[in-house]
């Protein structure tokens, strides 16, 4: 099975005509996706906008970089922490 990767605008448009009121297994028979996506969609982003959307995705990647950066700070504290332990 090949894996789609939707963009944000296409997510709302159908999310946008599912509210104008289209039936949802005539939406997703339309876009080429499975109802299951569909209301997990409508379940991740109710009542966000795209731009709310990729604000959101640029905060995850900042967080993202951010804990790596903590994490190899930790690893080279606790390395110097074992070198000056040791008895010369």
């Amino acid at each position: 099975m090949v894996c789609k990767r939707y963009t944000e605008e296409l997510t709302f448009q159908v999310l946008r005509e599912g509210e104008v009121g289209a039936r949802a297994a005539d939406l997703c028979r339309k876009h080429g996706i499975g109802e299951a996506t569909y209301y997990n969609w409508k379940a991740e982003y109710a009542g966000m906008t795209v731009n709310d959307v990729k604000r959101l995705k640029a905060l995850e990647d900042d967080n993202r970089r951010l804990k790596q950066i903590v994490a190899e700070q930790a690893l080279d504290s606790k390395a110097l922490k074992d070198l000056l332990a040791r008895n010369f």
